[in-house]
C-alpha cells in the first residue's frame, strides 16, 4: 500500500462530467491527518505510520459553586495520550489509525497527509461502520418471505422452522434469525475518485460509501482493480 488517509463523510450529491454525464458521488472531508508515530522493524517488528485525525474537544465535567465551568482534561485525553501526542508535537487527536505504507520511513513526525495524495481516476477501498438499524426481524434483516396474512393464519412475520425436534434436534449454525442489524465494519472495494479539491481537502468518490454523515471513513489504495 502506497497511500491512505482518514476522512469523514459529508454526504452525497451529483456532479456533471466534461462529457455531460451525471455521476452520483459521496463527498468526503479527507484530512489533514498528521503523523503521530512511525513504527520501525527495529523497534516494533514491522513498518507502519500512525496518523491522527480531528482535534479532540475540551471536556467539561463540572461547575463550581459560582456556576463557572471547570475543565477536567483540557484536550479530553488521558495523560498518557497527551504525552504521546506531545512527543509528536501535535494536538490531541480524536481518531488514531495505523497504515502499513511501503514508504513509511520517508515520513516524519508531525508531517501532514492531505487529500492531494489521491488524484482523479484513482481506485480506492473505503472502510466505515455501517448505519445501525437496531433489533430487526428476519424479514427485514435477512430478506425472508412472510406467511399468509389471512385472519386464520398463525404465521405472519416469523422466521420459519428452526429445525426438527428429533433430527437434527438442534438449530444449524447460520440460521437466519431476528437480531441486531447494521453497525458493522464494511469495506467497499474498487471505488473511483471522481474529483479532488486540494484547497478544501475534499474527495469526491463515485457511488455510495457505508456509514452515516460525519462518520469516520478509512480510504486506502485498492487491493484489487476490477476492469
Amino acid at each position: 500500500m502506497k497511500k491512505a488517509i482518514l476522512a469523514t463523510k459529508v454526504g452525497m450529491t451529483q456532479i456533471f462530467k466534461e462529457d455531460g454525464s451525471l455521476v452520483p458521488v459521496t463527498v468526503l472531508q479527507a484530512g489533514p491527518c498528521v503523523v503521530t508515530q512511525i513504527k520501525t522493524v527495529e523497534n516494533d517488528g514491522y513498518s507502519a505510520v500512525q496518523v491522527g485525525f480531528v482535534d479532540k474537544k475540551e471536556k467539561v465535567v463540572n461547575k463550581d459553586k459560582n456556576g463557572n465551568k471547570t475543565i477536567y482534561h483540557r484536550h479530553g485525553a488521558t495523560k498518557a495520550e497527551q504525552g504521546h501526542f506531545k512527543k509528536a508535537g501535535v494536538s490531541c487527536k480524536r481518531y488514531v489509525r495505523e497504515f502499513k505504507l511501503e514508504n513509511a520511513a520517508d515520513y516524519a513526525l508531525g508531517a501532514e497527509i492531505k487529500a492531494d495524495v489521491f488524484a482523479e481516476g484513482d481506485k480506492i477501498d473505503a472502510t466505515a461502520i455501517s448505519k445501525g438499524k437496531g433489533f430487526q426481524g428476519a424479514i427485514k434483516k435477512n430478506g425472508q418471505h412472510r406467511g399468509p396474512m389471512a385472519h386464520g393464519s398463525k404465521f405472519h412475520r416469523h422466521q420459519g422452522s428452526n429445525g426438527s425436534s428429533s433430527d437434527p434436534s438442534r438449530v444449524f449454525k447460520g440460521k437466519g434469525m431476528p437480531g441486531h442489524m447494521g453497525s458493522v465494519k464494511v469495506t467497499v472495494q474498487n471505488l473511483e475518485v471522481v474529483r479532488v479539491d486540494a484547497d478544501k481537502n475534499l474527495i469526491l468518490v463515485k457511488g455510495a460509501i457505508p456509514g452515516p454523515k460525519k462518520g469516520l471513513v478509512t480510504i486506502k489504495e485498492t487491493v484489487k482493480v476490477v476492469g
